[in-house]
């Protein structure tokens, strides 16, 4: 399954999905076939994730990480977005990708770039990072490289640990072709009956909950690694014993990991999820991996066996499933990862006495708090905060939205001893969040149990927006604080995903929040907000409005400017308003993570757009609007990209930053992010993504993630000093 921790990859759900029809806006200053197709920018993306791999500049053991995350991401793009094309395709429900092309003609496009990046990541192992790996005396060995001492060793472990688990299928008249579990890795073995001399078929899982490279006694102080595959491989004997071992080879399966709810018409949407989880398991083929080894007698069988098209056929010249190099990346070797950055903790939150305890409320009710994670703390902001409102008897009620969140969760946690203290907790969970769906379920049950008010969220919308909303008792008067952020409230991921939150006891705010939960656990989303953008009715117009308004100042000769940063810019609307007010004068800088549908190289389009990406050690996950409004800036943050999914069909919200010191750190971020001297990737007029990671004078760039934690760490000291 998708390890939904290590990368947000931004594909969506198949229940919340952007293959919406094109809607190109007849605009005479606009050319046609403005957009650049969706699924190929995204294979871009994790292109560009792949190069992160291959830079021999970076520690070897992220290298190997940036591999496992590529593959990961490739999977979950298989399942969701292939899945969904060739779904639309096979019910007559497909309309032209957002560049006007057949599905058809995209899965080839699609096909053919995806096997030429999964041909390069396997090279990128094997010539690359492997090699680099045992140079720095960390070795993946194979079967033959083995002296007898090692195999017997190996023969023992395999006894004892592996054989037992092992479950040979075979296929013959009395036995049909087993199901092919997907992302499972398996050997296809072909063996002859010694006895009647008739070759037959066999089927091996390889058991995915034991390690997948076995460790070997170290030599010569060399750390040595086997792959289980090829150990079971070369014991095969034992699994058939009096047969001949004829052929055995890899193979991997990607399965539709589809996922349609109709929501109307179900009456218990915990029940229903349940029963489409289980069917999710089962959904056809659309991807085969198999080693260039293969013989074709074997993979005719498997092609015609799993029902796949030659074209759904991966040939890879080494090992299948490299997702399995997470477990090697975490190997401690300090010296071969990034160096460790702690987490501060934000300046207002700093308890006044050393071994003190930080009082929040006093803290927000000062001013604006922005936190800025992971170089912030999550767990001494977020956590620490919900914690004491917990806790506090003038606390009244905690209202908070809960889309992905930790299976050990310490908010979930807060909610639950704030329950059972008697407040009033409302947890809005969206049960629909890909792939944690099955774990939302549990803790959903567990919050209900202790007496929380859990609600799911509106029908045909998915709740995506981060908010925490508290009432307290102060002086015979109700205080509201707030908490809006870009990311996820869960602990775990806030130490990979780099997102803003922004603390305020702003009583508008708080109108707003309690006028939005007030809708969320009622029905649909009507009210118009003072501080806040909500989707699906109002972010979407609310920032045309601001990219128009930009487009008139630049026409009327005031300064004029925009930055966007988002993980994803797909939608029409916004990308024309974007080529309008570029038109007019505007200097547009978008910064994406992902996927970009933006064309530049547009000639009197375009010019005064510039698009910048940056990957690296952690996932840049916030969402910034900012808009210069002649000198008096009008800056957002929130949870919403810029896809139809985000303003059409969920729930989103920005909140507007209003405190100048927050405003310049954004804008400052921004402009250290756009900066021809940090290293990032630029988008080129031909479509393409060039890395620009080394100056002229052969020095590396700024790295923004780096320079960033210099700067938090070296606020805090200010700090300390005064």
């Amino acid at each position: 399954m998708i390890d939904t921790d290590v990368l947000d990859t931004g594909l969506g759900d198949a229940d919340d999905d952007d293959f919406d029809e094109t809607v190109e806006y007849d605009d005479s200053q606009l050319p046609d076939h403005r957009y650049m197709d969706r699924e190929l920018s995204w294979l871009a993306f994790n292109q560009r994730v792949l190069e992160l791999a291959e830079d021999p500049t970076l520690p070897v053991l992220e290298r190997a990480n940036f591999l496992a995350i590529f593959a990961s991401n490739l999977d979950e793009f298989f399942m969701v977005r292939v899945a969904g094309l060739k779904r639309r395709i096979v019910t007559g429900l497909a309309v032209p990708t957002n560049v006007g092309r057949a599905p058809q003609d995209v899965l080839s496009d699609i096909s053919e770039s995806a096997h030429a990046l999964q041909v390069r990541h396997t090279r990128a192992w094997l010539d690359l990072v492997k090699p680099a790996l045992a140079d720095a005396g960390i070795e993946v060995v194979s079967w033959q490289d083995l002296a007898a001492d090692d195999r017997d060793d190996l023969y023992d472990y395999f006894q004892s640990q592996v054989f037992p688990v092992l479950m040979p299928l075979a296929v013959d008249p009395a036995h049909p072709f087993p199901y092919i579990s997907g992302l499972s890795l398996n050997l296809a073995i072909r063996i002859r009956n010694a006895k009647t001399g008739r070759q037959e078929f066999a089927r091996l899982k390889v058991p995915p909950m034991l390690p997948r490279f076995v460790q070997l006694p170290p030599s010569g102080g060399r750390a040595r690694y086997l792959p289980l595959e090829q150990l079971i491989a070369h014991h095969l004997s034992d699994l058939f014993p009096g047969m001949e071992i004829l052929e055995h080879h890899a193979f991997r399966l990607t399965r539709n990991e589809d996922m349609v709810i109709e929501e109307d018409e179900t009456e218990n949407l915990i029940q229903a999820l349940e029963a489409e989880l289980l069917r999710r398991r089962f959904g056809p083929p659309i991807r085969l991996e198999v080693t260039e080894q293969m013989d074709e007698v074997t993979l005719d069988l498997l092609i015609a066996e799993l029902d796949i098209t030659e074209q759904e056929v991966y040939r890879l010249p080494g090992p299948l499933d490299l997702r399995g190099l997470f477990d090697l990346a975490k190997i401690d070797r300090p010296e071969l990862h990034y160096p460790a950055h702690v987490p501060v903790t934000a300046s207002a939150f700093q308890p006044a006495e050393q071994n003190g305890r930080a009082d929040f409320f006093t803290a927000i009710r000062k001013g604006d708090v922005l936190v800025h994670h992971p170089y912030e703390s999550f767990t001494t902001s977020v956590v620490s905060f919900l914690e004491q409102a917990a806790r506090d008897p003038h606390v009244l009620a905690i209202k908070q939205t809960l889309y992905r969140t930790s299976g050990d969760s310490p908010i979930v946690q807060a909610l639950i001893d704030a329950a059972e203290r008697g407040k009033q907790v409302l947890a809005l969970v969206e049960v629909k969040a890909r792939f944690d769906e099955a774990a939302n379920i549990v803790w959903a049950r567990k919050l209900e149990k202790a007496g929380v008010h859990v609600v799911y969220g509106l029908v045909g919308l998915k709740t995506h927006c981060k908010l925490l909303h508290v009432i307290r008792e102060e002086d015979g008067m109700l205080r509201s604080y707030s908490h809006i952020g870009t990311g996820n409230y869960n602990p775990k991921t806030s130490r990979l995903y780099e997102d803003f939150g922004l603390f305020t006891a702003d009583e508008q705010v708080g109108r707003d929040l309690t006028r939005l939960f007030n809708e969320l656990s009622g029905y649909a989303i009507e009210k118009k907000f003072k501080r806040l953008l909500v989707a699906p009715l109002h972010l979407r117009k609310g920032l045309l409005r601001l990219i128009d308004k930009e487009r008139r100042n630049a026409l009327e000769g005031k300064p004029a400017h925009i930055r966007i940063k988002v993980n994803s810019m797909v939608d029409e609307q916004i990308i024309d308003a974007l080529y309008r007010a570029s038109q007019a004068g505007v200097r547009v800088d978008v910064w994406v993570r992902g996927i970009c549908s933006l064309k530049l190289g547009l000639d009197g389009v375009s010019d005064n757009i510039t698009v910048r990406s940056i990957l690296g050690r952690y996932l840049e996950h916030s969402r910034i609007f900012a808009f210069a409004g002649d000198g008096d800036p009008q800056v957002y943050i929130g949870s919403a990209d810029m896809m139809h999914r985000n303003l059409d069909r969920r729930v989103e919200a920005l909140v507007r930053v209003v405190a100048p010191g927050h405003i310049k750190e954004l804008v400052d971020l921004f402009d250290l992010a756009m900066s021809d001297e940090t290293s990032s990737w630029h988008l080129e007029p031909s479509g393409d993504w060039s890395r620009h990671s080394v100056g002229e004078n052969g020095k590396p760039l700024v790295d923004l993630q780096e320079r960033t934690m210099t700067q938090v760490q070296r606020r805090r000291r200010a700090r300390a000093v005064r």
